[in-house]
């Protein structure tokens, strides 16, 4: 949501938070037009998937998806929070936060409801409590996003970020940072490969789709943001990886 980066001002983020925290549509209505069609949207379409799954599998889980979409909102509240203060946090703070802004978390735990038919009581605890399978990839996620991003965000006036807050802590260099944390991505894909191979409540196609989550992020941030902003290198390499495939799969069936 990008308000909470560029339009909203903390009262406001601090109302909108509120109202999904609390899920209560009356808690939008002295907001700003934009920010009460937001709510509207997600309020709307998170009670659909929650009906739906109810419907068909007999499982409520509208407290999971409305919990995954709060800690989102909580995280980017106190990003807001550091930007109008000023304030760079210690590299482990702002990991414990980032983690969750980055929105691995949301993404994984909305993609266990819509790919599996069998709903476990396990599962839904893990899901609860960010299993290691849903926090290790979302930390990649995030330290590959900061390796991208940085420069350009230092240049819009954001100034919190994995790179800036271990600089900050240490006093190193900014190249010392990018090894630290390059460092720090590589221990984390040991203990997701680590989940891979001990096993957990999750199924084996639910786990590699935590793992691609960690690895088409490497590929988006590798070499800049090619989310944010895509070069002709990342352009070649989505071709190559989505359309081309598709294509040859389009003339093997026909």
């Amino acid at each position: 949501m990008i308000f909470y980066d560029v339009h909203g001002t903390l009262d406001e983020l601090e109302s909108f938070t509120d109202a999904v925290q609390r899920w209560d549509l009356g808690a939008v209505e002295n907001l700003p037009d934009y920010m009460e069609l937001c709510f509207l949207v997600l309020y709307n379409s998170i009670n659909e998937m929650a009906y739906e799954t109810r419907r068909d599998h007999g499982q409520n889980i509208l407290p999971y998806l409305r919990k995954a979409w709060a800690d989102l909102c909580k995280a980017f509240l106190k990003e807001a929070n550091w930007a109008d203060s000023k304030h760079i946090p210690t590299f482990q703070k702002y990991l414990e936060n980032a983690w969750l802004s980055v929105s691995g978390h949301l993404c994984l735990v909305h993609t266990y409801f819509l790919q599996i038919g069998n709903i476990t009581i396990e599962a839904l605890h893990s899901l609860e409590h960010y299993h290691d399978v849903i926090r290790w990839p979302s930390i990649i996620f995030r330290l590959c996003n900061d390796l991208g991003t940085a420069k350009d965000e230092l240049e819009r006036g954001k100034s919190v970020n994995a790179i800036t807050c271990y600089m900050n802590e240490t006093g190193c260099s900014e190249a010392m940072a990018r090894q630290h944390i390059s460092d720090f991505i590589e221990d984390y894909w040991k203990k997701l490969n680590k989940c891979y191979v001990d096993g957990s409540p999750f199924s084996k196609h639910y786990i590699e789709t935590a793992i691609n989550l960690a690895r088409i992020s490497q590929c988006i941030y590798q070499h800049g943001d090619a989310h944010g902003s895509p070069d002709n290198l990342f352009k070649n390499q989505a071709r190559l990886l989505i359309v081309e495939p598709i294509s040859i799969n389009e003339n093997v069936i026909s």
